[in-house]
Formats: structure tokens, C-alpha cells, sequence
């Protein structure tokens, strides 16, 4: 497991005052692995009291370990996973198959240069964790158990989303000791907009990418967990709700995983998209419903979805590796992680495969310039000027490598206000939303935006149709007149039905100025009575335009301040445009910072930009913060491949091992691992 280089922990006094610390841990107790001898195998492991966690030796053999309870710590039970008793749930978007969760490829960018290469990267999601009061109780109000618990669960879903190249550090955890600090009830919708508001404050105080709540609250019917689709990485909807529903952690740890991938654009499983594993293995993780045994991969349909996200623009905030504390209990050599220290890491000198690196010391090789990062080919650093990171959508910037370091810049992207689609729509988290595009995602090709009579007058309305979301309560709200581009989107379509086989069509008729006027709405069908999904898929997209200055926030249609974009743009004298750090990046022809003397263009954050000096470049400009697909002619090398994953062998070097084929088990030192055999 990773924790972030100012990793915290806060709880709450009897007063009401929250206490945070900066544990400094000196145990190494959470591991991933694999079993030797088991190509296709992995294990998630606790050791911290006694031994507990997960053994997968391939898609039909897994088992689960724990220790006895009442027993001394040596004593431990060992089953196998289709014996677990997990308690099945539904996710509470309801079971959309076959309907793109929120439209995992709602935005196809319009002006998109370069595929960014989304796998071979790795990308880092710093994870903050909540449990609630109603689980702090449950643990019987212990507060290191509860912690443990948090950190177990923080560990499986590090090694879920191993498999996507995408690391979860957990940044820090929060135990509500005394009170809840936002509404958590028994509705999911309530409990789920109170949450994701506590975390916008909590942003102010704890910078991190995602947070989860972690409750003891059982929600009404059958839900385990809500969360915004697409919502990783905004300020409003980077979070989700999780009901601690097992006895063992990796009950809630798949639940979180879930949640979280709604948050990465990830829809429910239709029929045929798990193959990866059957219902009698766990299924795959974004299965609308989760039951016996446990799930733990994802599908090619998944994987499908993320990786359009990421092509249009989303997940902005993934792609800048954060500082690591390490693996918990501090540096080592052979981790898979340059530390302070190291020249290189390549892990353990016998799953080491990196020809740049000594793994038995951490040092280059003889020679050797660098081992690791997209900047780095051959052990040598590559050109300065070569594009590493090339832009995803409208509302992307690109980067290039500098020549004195191997890991591409960080990740930037046009200042959230900057004009997009030829200033029709602004940029928001990086990309860029209309109601144009959701209506033709919806309906398919010659899909418009219907009159704005029919967005005022079926959202008015207040129901299922035609709406501004829920309240607290899990009621339809009317939508004001003002806010009713925020409601449901309304469009005019030849089609006979929108895409998805739960959405139907539902068809108005007005009359406005003196004329009849179809408007064209959608309806999902669920599978559970009363839980409609949230957010309902028909809804227009947070961040969309909806009037000059105004976007779609919180289901109104809100005033976007732009102060810091328009004091940004004035520092880049008419030949730039702002990034994310509020920085100038300059057009062709002009230097970084200011974009007032001349020079190549790019930031001082995207590294130094090569053009290809035996074709005639044409003189191309920056307009309605929209960059033309010449601006960046050529990529100069090829993107290399980063090494920053690893697998930490389960092997008799470790301080514990298991022995007996029955299914009670001892921990020893110095023995070697078995398992039971099947």
C-alpha cells in the first residue's frame, strides 16, 4: 500500500474539534504479492494483527485468510473464497446495460491530435477515506481498529486498480468519532450531495484527488454505494458513498472500487461484457450487483470506458505522480520506487527486468543517463523538446520532455473558464461539455439541442421526465426558469429511441411563438423501485454552459466567476493562453512566461516545444482557447515506457509464512508459503 508524503489522520474530540496527525509508521504491514510458482496469481495482505487478507492463485482457486477470533494471533482461518459469506447489494445508479454510465464517450474531442497513450502510463489517484460514526460504533468505538480497518480496505483497492496502471495512495483518513459531520441517513441521495459537499470544504484544508465515505448506515433497499459518473478530479463530484456491508474488508474494498469507477467513467457491465471471470468467480467489478463471492477484475468493457474518459480529457489530475512517503514503514531499496537515495528501482533483483538499473543497490548502470520514465529510452534522456505527453480533447495542453529529467511534466490543461468548441462551451476540469455533444451521444447522428421552451417547460414539471435532480429527500425538484438547461436534456432527434437498452424516448409537445415544437427527453428504467440513478444519466453534465458566464453546478445554472482567467489572459499579451497554474501558454512564434518576446511557445510548465524544421510551419494561432491541430506538428521520438509498477513476491524471506492444508493455519517464521490444495 502507498500513503502520500503528508499523509494524515483525523479524528474528533468529545467536543466536536477535529485532532489531525502525521503518523510517522515504522511497520511494514500491508503487502501486495504474488505465489511463487503461480504465474497468473496476486495477494493482498495485512500483517498488522495477525495475518489477513487475500491469496488469488488464478480465476477459479482464490482463498481468503484471517485470525481466529478469541484465539492468540498465531491461530488463523483459511477458506476458500466461494465459501465466503458476502452480503449482496446493488450499486445505486440501478442496472443500466448496455447505457454508457453518464456516456463514458459523451465528448469525443473534436480537435484531438495525438492519442494519448492512457496504459502506458502510470497514473496516481490520491485517495482520502471517511468512515462515519455509525461504523466508528460498530468497531466498537475503537479507533485503531477502525483506522486498520480504513487502511485494509485502502490496500485491496490499490491492487484492484493495479491492473488498470493506476495506483490509489491513500493522502489521508478521517474517523468521525463523535458526529457525523455531513447529513449520512438511510436515503443514499441525501447522504450522497451532503457528502460531496462536506468535501469541497474539505478540499480547502486536504488536497487529494477522490473521497470516499465509508458508513455503518444500512440505505433503504438494496444499495451499497452511490456515486457521480465521470466525476473524478471536479471540485463537486470526485467522491462516492460506501456501505461497510461485510464482516471481512475486501467486501467494502469491492464496493469502493465500483463506486470509484463510476467516478472514472466506468458504466455497469452489459450482458457479454465480463469474460474475464463467471458469476461463480465474483464476476467483474462493475457488475450492477454484487453478491458470492467477491468481485476483483475488470472487463474489457470497462477498461473500454476508462480509456475513452481519458481520451476526452478526463482525469487531469492523474497524470502528476505526487510525492510517496513509500510502502508503508519506510524507504527500501527494491520496492519499485525511486526514493530519496536511489538512482533507480526496478524491484526485486529477481523480478527485475530493467536493463538500466542495478537492482541489488538502487544505482544506474555504467553509462546509463536514467531507468525509468516516458522520458527515458535506451537508458539515455530523450531530446528535450520530444512530446511526452500528448493533449486528450479540446481543453488539453501538451508537454515535453526537458532533456535533464526522465518523467514528462506535470500534467496541464486549459484554465477552467477558457472558451472551447468556438466559444460556444466552456472549459471545465479540463474538458469541454455542450449540450450539442450530449445530444448527439444520446440520439446519434443529426441530434440537436431542442428550443429552450422545451427545457422550460418539461423541467418545470418536477417528475421522473422532466427535472433538476433530487432533493434530500429523494424527491423530483421542479426547476426554475433560470436554471432549466441544468435539468434534463432536451433534444430534437429522427431517431426512434435513444441509445441503451433501458432508456426510452419521452416525447413533448409545446406550442411557442405561434408554432408546435417536439421535445425530445429520456427515461432510464432501474431495477429497483424508487432508486433512480443518480446522477440521472438524462441530466446535463455538470460544468456545461448554460447562459454567458454561467455553467451548470449543483443542478443550477450558477454565475462562473472567470477573475483569475481574465488576469491570467492579460498577463499573455494577446498571444496566449492560461493553463491550470494559471501560467501563459504561448502560441508559435512566442516565449514563456508572458508570451511578449519571441520564441517556440508552450509554458514554463510544459516543458521546451520542437517543431519539425524541414517542413514550412504556417503561422497558426490560439483562438477561443481552442489550439488548431497544426500548432503541434510533429512528435519528435516516441513515447517510452514507465516502470514504476512492481510485484513483491510473497517468498520465505518474509518475517511470517503460512503452513497446513487444513483450514487452520499457523504463522511461523522463516517457513516457506503453501496453500491449500485443490
Amino acid at each position: 500500500m502507498l500513503l502520500g508524503q503528508e499523509f494524515t489522520e483525523t479524528h474528533y474530540t468529545e467536543e466536536g474539534l477535529p485532532v489531525t496527525l502525521r503518523p510517522n509508521y515504522t511497520e511494514h504491514c500491508y503487502y501486495h504479492g504474488h505465489v511463487f510458482g503461480h504465474s497468473d496469481s496476486w495477494v493482498a495482505l495485512s500483517t498488522c494483527s495477525g495475518i489477513r487478507g487475500l491469496i488469488v492463485l488464478n480465476t477459479n482457486d482464490s482463498y481468503y485468510i484471517e485470525p481466529n477470533q478469541g484465539l492468540d494471533s498465531l491461530h488463523h482461518t483459511i477458506y476458500h473464497t466461494e465459501h465466503l459469506a458476502i452480503k449482496g447489494g446493488t450499486c445505486g445508479h440501478g442496472h443500466q446495460t448496455g447505457y454508457p454510465g453518464l456516456f463514458s464517450s459523451l465528448i469525443k474531442p473534436l480537435h484531438q491530435r495525438v492519442r494519448r497513450n492512457t496504459w502506458g502510463t502510470t497514473k496516481y489517484m490520491e485517495l482520502y477515506i471517511v468512515a462515519d460514526s455509525a461504523l466508528y460504533r460498530r468497531q466498537n468505538r475503537d479507533l485503531g481498529k477502525t483506522k486498520q480497518r480504513i487502511m485494509e480496505i485502502a490496500n485491496y483497492v490499490d491492487k484492484f486498480y493495479r491492473a488498470l496502471n493506476i495506483r490509489v495512495p491513500l493522502i489521508g483518513l478521517e474517523v468521525w468519532t463523535d458526529r457525523d459531520q455531513c447529513i449520512v441517513n438511510e436515503e443514499p441521495n441525501a447522504t450522497l450531495w451532503s457528502f460531496l459537499q462536506w468535501r469541497q470544504k474539505l478540499k480547502s484544508r486536504r488536497k487529494h484527488d477522490n473521497a470516499q465515505l465509508l458508513t455503518g448506515v444500512i440505505f433503504k433497499g438494496t444499495t451499497i454505494g452511490m456515486a457521480p459518473l465521470e466525476g473524478m478530479c471536479s471540485h463537486e463530484n470526485s467522491g462516492g458513498i460506501n456501505v461497510d456491508h461485510s464482516e471481512l474488508p475486501i467486501g467494502a474494498a469491492a464496493t469502493m472500487a465500483h463506486e470509484i469507477g463510476h467516478n472514472f467513467g466506468m458504466s455497469h457491465d452489459n450482458e457479454g461484457c465480463c469474460v474475464e471471470a463467471t458469476p461463480e468467480q465474483g464476476g467483474c467489478v462493475m457488475a450492477a450487483a454484487t453478491g458470492h463471492p467477491f468481485p476483483r477484475v475488470f472487463s474489457r468493457c470497462s477498461k473500454r470506458d476508462l480509456d475513452s474518459y481519458f481520451q476526452k480529457g478526463g482525469g487531469m489530475c492523474l497524470f502528476n505522480m505526487p510525492n510517496m512517503k513509500d510502502l508503508v514503514g519506510g524507504r527500501r531499496c527494491g520496492n519499485g520506487f525511486v526514493e530519496e537515495g536511489e538512482e533507480c528501482d526496478c524491484g526485486e533483483p529477481e523480478e527485475c527486468t530493467n536493463t538500466c538499473c542495478h537492482a541489488s543497490n538502487c544505482t544506474l548502470k555504467e553509462d546509463a543517463q536514467c531507468a525509468h520514465g516516458v522520458c527515458c529510452e535506451d537508458c539515455k534522456l530523450k531530446q528535450a523538446g520530444t512530446m511526452c505527453r500528448g493533449p486528450a480533447g479540446a481543453c488539453d495542453l501538451p508537454e515535453y520532455c526537458t532533456g535533464a529529467s526522465p518523467y514528462c511534466p506535470s500534467n496541464v490543461y486549459l484554465l477552467d473558464g477558457s472558451p472551447c468548441q468556438y466559444g460556444r462551451a466552456y472549459c471545465y476540469n479540463g474538458m469541454c461539455l455542450t449540450h450539442e455533444q450530449q445530444c448527439l451521444q444520446l440520439w446519434g447522428y443529426g441530434a440537436r439541442p431542442a428550443h429552450d421552451a422545451c427545457f422550460e417547460d418539461v423541467n418545470a414539471a418536477g417528475n421522473a421526465f422532466g427535472n433538476c435532480g433530487k432533493d434530500g429527500q429523494g424527491n423530483y425538484m421542479k426547476c426554475d426558469k433560470s436554471d432549466a438547461k441544468c435539468g434534463k436534456i432536451q433534444c430534437h432527434s429522427a431517431a426512434k429511441k435513444p441509445k441503451g437498452t433501458n432508456a426510452v424516448s419521452i416525447d413533448t409537445t409545446i406550442r411557442t411563438d405561434g408554432m408546435e415544437v417536439k421535445c425530445r427527453g429520456t427515461y432510464v428504467y432501474t431495477t429497483q423501485d424508487g432508486q433512480g440513478d443518480l446522477p440521472d444519466p438524462g441530466l446535463v453534465m455538470t460544468g456545461t454552459k448554460c447562459g454567458d458566464g454561467k455553467v451548470c453546478r449543483d443542478r443550477r445554472c450558477q454565475n462562473a466567476s472567470f477573475t483569475e482567467l481574465e488576469a491570467c489572459i492579460a498577463r499573455c499579451h494577446g498571444h496566449g493562453v492560461c493553463n491550470s497554474n494559471r501560467n501563459c501558454h504561448c502560441e508559435r512564434g512566442w516565449a514563456p512566461p508572458f508570451c511578449e518576446k519571441p520564441g517556440l511557445g508552450g509554458s514554463v510548465d510544459s516543458g521546451p516545444v520542437q517543431y519539425d524544421s524541414e517542413k514550412e510551419v504556417p503561422d497558426q494561432k490560439v483562438r477561443n482557447g481552442h489550439l488548431n491541430p497544426a500548432f503541434h506538428l510533429k512528435v519528435v521520438g516516441s513515447s517510452g515506457k514507465s516502470n514504476n509498477s512492481k510485484k513483491v513476491s510473497v517468498n520465505p524471506r518474509l518475517p511470517w509464512s503460512l503452513v497446513s492444508v487444513a483450514s487452520l493455519c499457523h504463522v511461523f517464521p522463516a517457513l516457506s508459503l503453501k496453500l491449500p490444495e485443490t
